[in-house]
């Protein structure tokens, strides 16, 4: 299998600067055969390794490279792009890599890791610790998925490294390394590598045939490759050697790829391969061990053994897909060493070394003797491709093929008795069945004639004795004996703590079981399910699994593969095999990549087999499990010679009348180009096969038919087919007028048996109709509605057999219908149709949709819309309402599809189809009548809880000024100013509280806006006229001091119509489609489906028993043609005003002005406001006392007494705004008009690229307003142009110098000195580096300078970011506006004349978050920079001006930190100074401000010890 490997490496140019870092993926196997993308965002890189670095990252996948931009000169390079290809010549040196596993990313939430920070390391240097950190995006997108990019809420979150590391959520931060010994020992089984003419050829040459194979082992692990030595022409070759890996532990790289390979002069070719999955044998709890395995074999399997010079199956022997052969045994072991870094003894290398000569216990552990008994009861549904010539199927368990080749250790199998099997007789094996010419079945399908006579089949072959591992995964609950290897031993304790965990959850979860939390528990069943699975994995191999292959003119066609752990036979119950001894249904499929696709989902063959596997001296019982009545055909080869049977003959049968009552179906494939098909169904058993009528141009036929097939023959006794009667499979097709009948996808089921001295009567029969899943492929294709039942017919004949009863219909002819009894009780309903518009009609063969119909029918009743005469220009019908009654059954589960279709009317009348949609579940759209108890709260005199409104302060909360007062005196705090607050404060106001508000979940304070352009107007007009008041009066709303949290606007981190079920509270919206379905079973339905969406039908249903009742009569209100439809707005067109408030965009995964978006369809008609503040309140108390019975006494006692649930809002004082606000924020609690409200919002949208599907390149934040055109006008948009930035000045006053590093040595003295410079940059100014003078020939490492910086830049205090504006490159045609941190890099240098300036510290500060200076050098230390987390930290721009000492760091040759001291000191206010920023008078003389300058101190570490001086000032 391709291992892909994903490195981000760190490199950078020229110079002998060291790469920053890199990192490895490989792939799992669940993405095989998917077309994937990954999609890495490298965002910025902190604390790396190294000197004035040029750092650039490298993501490598397989061969394919791509790298990012270079950062010149910095330690924490900044990029936030995408990685892209450059054919550049790369040199240097890398400093950290980072390895991971694409698996590892597709199992994370949305298939990514977002914002996430990797660990870098040298590999070839474990001892040196963590070389940096590199943050990035990191996504997995298969075709068809949608990945969602996490809301953003606290960038500061995401500055702590250690607490965002980019690791799943098992792996500890802290990770150590760890030697991965993998040893090899021996190998068997190989198959041939060479033809038999080569063969001939070396004889010829060498003079004698030796084998022609040469293996070596490769075992690939991390992107570390180890390889064993060659052994020259052995089929059993022996290496005992050991390959050590050095990796940190536990590795993101989960799965070690093992393989066997020939060597060849020309190409080397895999053999065999076989994945080890460490987290299969380790156990990462507080009782778990270290991954281990073996000594053990592990069986490989790949392509038919026989040789051919073009093997189309050769991907499987690399590990990609199922292999459909057994390849070879490989007998290995891997443990794991956790090693001590401080030991100098340590290697990081991949090694390669001989073990001893003493061999393993594995390997000297002697071989059991297994026997192997299949027989074939039944071979039908075989390919009509491969009718015409004689077919026989073949048995293997590993190397063993029958007629093809010589068996493993080629023995004869004889007995003596039943109980004991004496090894002195004379019993070859048979392994393959006999051929025999197919008969035709129907017009797609053959069978073997096989009647009475069953071929048999029987192998033995010798294994290791491990069949306790097989038990172990047959039964999880019962083991009671260890194995013999350390992992046997682990797993077992494993096994035994796991299910006691699960066996205790199970208890209390059955406990705590509610109608509030059914699916959660059923999520921690599924989950248990999972482990169950897990844990029954295997990972120690013993005996390898069958294959059978069906064989056509001596042409392997398809086969089966059947676990060999299935049919182990045991003494005990528990510890057998599922399928051992029974009788088990096989489906034959085809190799390798055929069996993908249209082409796979064919049935090469249908067999009934029995398989029996166990010891030989245990098949005594082997016979026991087939069905009774027949006699053994032996083989006997002497006298008083026992041997299984070649074949059985079975003596006894029963005659039965199947019986197949095909009701319905619904939701299936659309086959046609016209969106629809013309399905049958076509119902196979045993060898027997008849067809449904074909019904034209629907996705959801009713067939009711009877399909009866008489005189069917099953061989056994009675008893025994009416507990396990052979299966019923189902296929449904679609008919076409020309060539053959498409399949559209297949099911099964089970027959009920009734045998003849059976009562027909309850509880059994008759059977209940049920819905059974089709599957087309791995994905679903409908659901059929159907039952069945197995008649044995007795000796009367057909006379004992129950009457089919049911309805004539002479149109049918000889169709018979579902009889009386099995069919649905029927009952009368009244369907009505909203019919309110058709939306986004694309063209129908090439011509436009001008005069539409829609067509609704359900159970062969119909009615048809109003004709929209100019689509143009009106899209809505002009009749609401129409109903049709119709007979549904009393049983909802049953009720039949409703479809709907949309048709073109044009010329000469023709009807041209535009598209379909079919209504599967009619439950949601049944009218049930309202609950009188919670009709009127006045009368009940009870009004329902509801929670304080919460409120949260604008203000930070480390600034707040409170004043001193006096006992008693309440607390005062600061004001703050008005002119600060604007749109975007609340905006950010609501990013921070975004967590708060989802933690606390009883806060259900919002209130919601029904928001769809023809969903959300209101039943009643006066109410829908407050709701435009209320919001623009309460948008608008300022404090000084705090906002309650309800004036902040709900931040959503999706779509809008997902929060709220698409708005569909009574009108509805149904996507129309056309086209045929995909065939691609990589693309999820979702994702087929909107290739094939034409348009939507926008309206509703109601569905009701008639007569209706007189409740329902009085609901119905004054107007009978609108039904139950009361209320409902007119459809005319209107005139809207419509407001796009687009936030920003974030999240983008490129820099290009133009980001194309998918479709993103907002539908809006809540934002219809009135501009009257005054009006509010009367509005609300117009609403609760006229449309919800609360009188206006009540409204004033709760308004006096504040104790009603509607005005509770947890502030002190209470206004009306407060008030009505607080009605809003619980309005979907009153009855009738009651609805939940869309709040002051900002939704998300993603933003698609179509060349991309599915992966978001960003996300957009906005919302929408409408107000129509016929209400009064509303108030001035918001203005939320983005904050301009603030133009800002940094000036950096550098005073001196004081033990700086001397580097130079005085020719003729031999006196050290250096000649000081210092140098700095704001982040993302690169080019505005500015230097000091030079202090030339400074003897004590001081060096005076009195020297200023300055940095003029555009800063936004809000998101605390640099705004840099600048052009990509030269060909660029606009500038890219970009928002970075704010940091100042600082360094210290020595020039020289000619070479290159020495390095000789730097310090990289954020101005929003740094250290506060230390007052006194003796104080400054190197903590203030390597555990700034316990440092007081500055704001600059809060703090405006500042002094100190600040340490500068660098390493020395030992890789050690050490440390200068500067002094800085910050003003913001501008002076006239700034026109000549180079030179600096002394700041004494200053008029601004005095400062002292302090005394010089000296500061030591380690042997080098210099001291930087300046000032920094804005």
């Amino acid at each position: 299998m391709f291992n892909p490997i994903f490195w981000v490496v760190t490199q950078p140019l020229g110079q002998n600067n060291p790469v920053a870092g890199f990192v490895h993926i490989s792939p799992s196997a669940g993405l095989y055969l998917t077309q994937h993308f990954l999609d890495v965002t490298v965002i910025e890189a902190r604390q790396l390794v190294g000197l004035n670095m040029d750092p650039v990252v490298c993501v490598e996948i397989g061969d394919d490279k791509k790298y990012t931009s270079m950062k010149e000169s910095t330690n924490c390079p900044y990029y936030n792009e995408v990685i892209h290809s450059k054919n550049l010549l790369r040199s240097g040196t890398l400093v950290g890599s980072f390895k991971l596993d694409v698996g590892t990313i597709y199992t994370q939430p949305e298939h990514q890791f977002f914002h996430k920070w990797a660990t870098l390391c040298d590999p070839d240097d474990i001892t040196a610790g963590c070389k940096g950190y590199v943050k990035c995006d990191i996504a997995v997108v298969a075709k068809g998925d949608t990945i969602k990019t996490p809301h953003k809420t606290n960038e500061t979150d995401e500055d702590d490294i250690e607490g965002n590391l980019l690791l799943p959520e098992d792996v500890p931060a802290e990770r150590q390394w760890a030697r991965y010994y993998v040893k090899i020992y021996r190998a068997e089984g190989l198959p041939k590598m060479n033809t038999s003419i080569m063969a001939n050829v070396k004889k010829a040459f060498i003079g004698e045939n030796k084998d022609l194979v040469d293996p070596y082992v490769q075992v690939l692990f991390a992107g570390q490759k180890g390889k064993t030595s060659i052994q020259k022409s052995s089929y059993e070759p022996i290496w005992n050697e050991q390959i050590v890996f050095t990796e940190q532990f536990p590795p993101l790289c989960r799965r070690m790829k093992v393989q066997i390979r020939d060597s060849d002069k020309v190409n080397d070719v895999a053999i065999g391969t076989h994945f080890i999955d460490l987290r299969k044998i380790a156990n990462d709890g507080d009782k778990g061990f270290l991954p281990t395995l073996g000594p053990a074999w592990s069986n490989m399997y790949g392509s038919t053994r026989s040789y051919t010079l073009m093997d189309e199956y050769q991907d499987l022997n690399e590990g990609v897909g199922e292999g459909v052969s057994f390849r070879a045994r490989l007998l290995i072991s891997l443990a794991v060493e956790i090693l001590d870094t401080s030991s100098p003894e340590v290697m990081s290398s991949t090694e390669v070394s001989s073990l001893s000569a003493r061999q393993s216990s594995t390997q000297s552990e002697p071989k059991l003797e297994f026997f192997l008994f299949g027989c074939f009861l039944e071979a039908t549904m075989i390919d009509r491709k491969i009718g015409d010539k004689p077919i026989n199927f073949e048995v293997t368990i590993g190397k063993i093929y029958g007629s093809y080749q010589s068996l493993l250790e080629s023995e004869l199998i004889y007995g003596s008795s039943d109980d004991e099997v004496d090894d002195g007789g004379d019993m070859t094996s048979v392994s393959t069945s006999p051929p025999m010419k197919p008969v035709i079945t129907d017009r797609n399908y053959f069978h073997l004639p096989y009647f009475e006579r069953k071929p048999c089949i029987y192998i033995k072959s010798w294994w290791q004795d491990q069949r306790r591992r097989l038990y172990n995964a047959n039964i999880m609950d019962r083991i009671n004996q260890a194995g013999k290897t350390k992992l046997d031993r682990e797993r077992l304790k494993l096994c035994m703590q796991e299910l006691e965990n699960m066996g205790q959850q199970a208890k209390n979860m059955r406990s705590q079981v509610k109608k509030s939390n059914v699916k959660d528990k059923i999520k921690l069943a599924q989950n248990f399910l999972l482990k169950l699975r897990f844990l029954s994995d295997e990972p120690q191999h013993s005996v390898p699994d069958i294959y059978i292959w069906m064989i056509s003119n001596n042409k392997r066609i398809a086969y089966a593969r059947v676990p060999s752990k299935d049919i182990l036979f045991s003494s005990v119950d528990e510890e057998t095999g599922k399928d051992c001894g029974k009788v088990q249904t096989i489906f034959f499929k085809l190799p390798g990549k055929k069996s993908f696709g249209p082409a796979g989902w064919t049935v090469q063959a249908k067999t009934e087999l029995y398989l029996w596997l166990g010891l030989n001296r245990q098949r005594k019982d082997y016979l026991s499990g087939l069905p009774n009545g027949f006699e053994e055909n032996k083989a006997v080869k002497g006298p008083g010679m026992s041997s299984p049977p070649i074949s059985l003959m079975y003596t006894m049968k029963q005659i039965f009348q199947l019986r197949i009552h095909m009701y319905q179906a619904r939701s299936l494939f659309a086959a046609d180009s016209s969106g629809l098909s013309d399905p049958f169904a076509r119902v196979f058993f045993s060898t027997h096969s008849q067809v449904t009528e074909v019904l034209n141009e629907t996705l959801c036929p009713t067939w009711d038919q009877l399909l009866v097939f008489d005189n069917v023959e099953l061989y056994g006794e009675a008893g025994e087919l009416r507990d396990d009667p052979p299966i019923i499979v189902i296929e449904i097709y679609d008919q076409d007028t020309v060539g053959k009948a498409d399949f559209m996808g297949r099911t099964f089921a089970k027959p009920i048996t009734k045998m003849s001295d059976e009562h027909y009567g309850p509880p059994r029969f008759p059977p209940q109709l049920e819905y059974y899943q089709i599957y087309r492929g791995n994905c679903t294709a409908g659901e059929m509605l159907a039952a069945f039942e197995l008649l044995q017919i007795g000796p009367a004949g057909k006379a004992d057999l129950p009457p089919i009863d049911g309805p004539s219909d002479i149109d049918r002819g000889p169709i018979l219908p579902v009889p009386i009894g099995i069919r649905p009780v029927l009952s009368k309903y009244r369907i009505e149709v909203l019919f309110w518009g058709l939306r986004d009609l694309k063209r129908v063969n090439l011509a436009q949709v001008d005069r539409p119909r829609v067509d609704i029918e359900c159970a062969g009743k119909s009615v048809q819309s109003a004709l929209i005469q100019n689509y143009k220009k009106n899209p809505n019908f002009s009749t609401l309402v129409k109903w049709f009654e119709v007979d549904l059954p009393e049983n909802e589960l049953l009720h039949p599809p409703l479809n709907i279709r949309v048709v073109d009317c044009r010329a000469f009348g023709r009807y041209t189809l535009v598209g379909s949609n079919a209504v599967t579940t009619l439950r949601k759209f049944i009218y049930r009548p309202s609950d009188k108890s919670v009709n009127n709260w006045s009368a009940m005199g009870v009004y329902p809880e509801i929670k304080a409104v919460q409120y949260v302060s604008l203000v930070d909360k480390r600034e707040k000024g409170k004043k001193k007062r006096k006992k008693g005196e309440e607390v005062e705090e600061e004001e703050l100013d008005e002119s600060m607050l604007d749109w975007w404060s609340k905006y950010f106001a609501s990013i921070e509280t975004l967590k708060e508000v989802r933690a606390v979940e009883e806060c259900n304070y919002f209130t919601r806006t029904r928001r769809c352009l023809e969903n959300a107007w209101f039943r009643f007009f006066e109410p829908r006229r407050f709701y435009y008041t209320i919001y623009e009066r309460f948008r608008s709303l300022k404090c000084k001091r705090m906002w309650d949290i309800s004036f902040l606007p709900q931040m959503y981190n999706r779509e809008l119509e997902y929060e709220f079920n698409t708005f569909e509270d009574w009108l509805h919206t149904f996507n129309l489609y056309r086209g045929k379905c995909s065939d691609d079973a990589d693309v999820e339905q979702n994702a087929a489906d909107e290739d094939r969406l034409i348009g939507k039908f926008k309206g509703s249903l109601c569905i009701y028993k008639v007569p209706a009742s007189d409740d329902m009569s009085r609901e119905m209100g004054f107007d009978s043609n609108m039904g139950m439809f009361q209320n409902i707005p007119h459809n005319d067109p209107i005139n809207v005003l419509v407001r796009v408030y687009v936030v920003r965009v974030c999240s983008t995964k490129h820099h290009r002005a133009v980001l194309y978006t998918g479709p993103t369809e907002i539908e809006d008609e809540n934002g219809m406001h009135f501009q009257k503040r005054h009006y509010c309140i009367n509005c609300i108390k117009f609403a609760l006392c006229i449309h919800c019975g609360v009188t206006r006494s009540h409204w004033k006692a709760a308004h006096k007494n504040k104790c009603t649930c509607f005005f509770l809002t947890g502030l002190k004082k209470q206004t009306d705004e407060h008030l009505a606000l607080a009605v809003l924020n619980r309005w979907e609690d009153m009855p009738r008009i009651g609805c939940k409200l869309v709040p002051d919002h900002v939704e998300t949208r993603p933003l698609l690229n179509p060349d991309k599907p599915g992966m978001e390149q960003g996300r957009i934040e906005l919302w929408v307003d409408m107000f129509p055109k016929d209400m009064p006008a509303p108030g001035p948009a918001l203005d939320i142009s983005p904050r301009k930035p603030k133009k800002f000045e940094l000036r950096v006053i550098v005073w001196n110098t004081d033990e700086v590093v001397l580097e130079d040595d005085d020719i003729f003295t031999g006196e050290k000195s250096s000649d000081i410079f210092v140098r700095g940059w704001l982040k993302g100014q690169q080019e505005d580096k500015q230097d000091t003078d030079v202090h030339y020939h400074s003897l004590t490492g001081e060096g005076n300078f009195n020297w200023r910086f300055v940095y003029p830049f555009d800063y936004l205090q809000a998101e605390e970011k640099i705004v840099i504006s600048k052009k990509e490159s030269m060909f660029s045609w606009d500038e890219t506006e970009y928002k970075i941190p704010a940091r100042l890099n600082l360094q210290v240098w020595d020039a020289d004349h000619f070479s290159a300036d020495d390095f000789l510290g730097a310090i990289e500060l954020d101005l929003n978050r740094f250290p506060r200076g230390a007052k006194t050098a003796k104080q400054c230390s190197i903590d203030m920079v390597i555990n700034e987390q316990d440092m007081p930290m500055v704001n600059i721009f809060k703090q405006k001006r500042i002094k100190g000492w600040w340490p500068f760091v660098a390493r020395d040759e030992n890789d050690e930190l050490e440390i200068t001291v500067s002094n800085l000191h910050v003003n913001t206010n501008p002076t006239t100074g700034s026109k000549q920023p180079n030179c600096w008078v002394c700041p004494y003389f200053t008029q601004h401000w005095v400062v002292f300058n302090p005394a010089f101190f000296r500061v030591y570490c380690h042997t080098y010890k210099k001291c930087i001086y300046f000032l920094l000032r804005f």
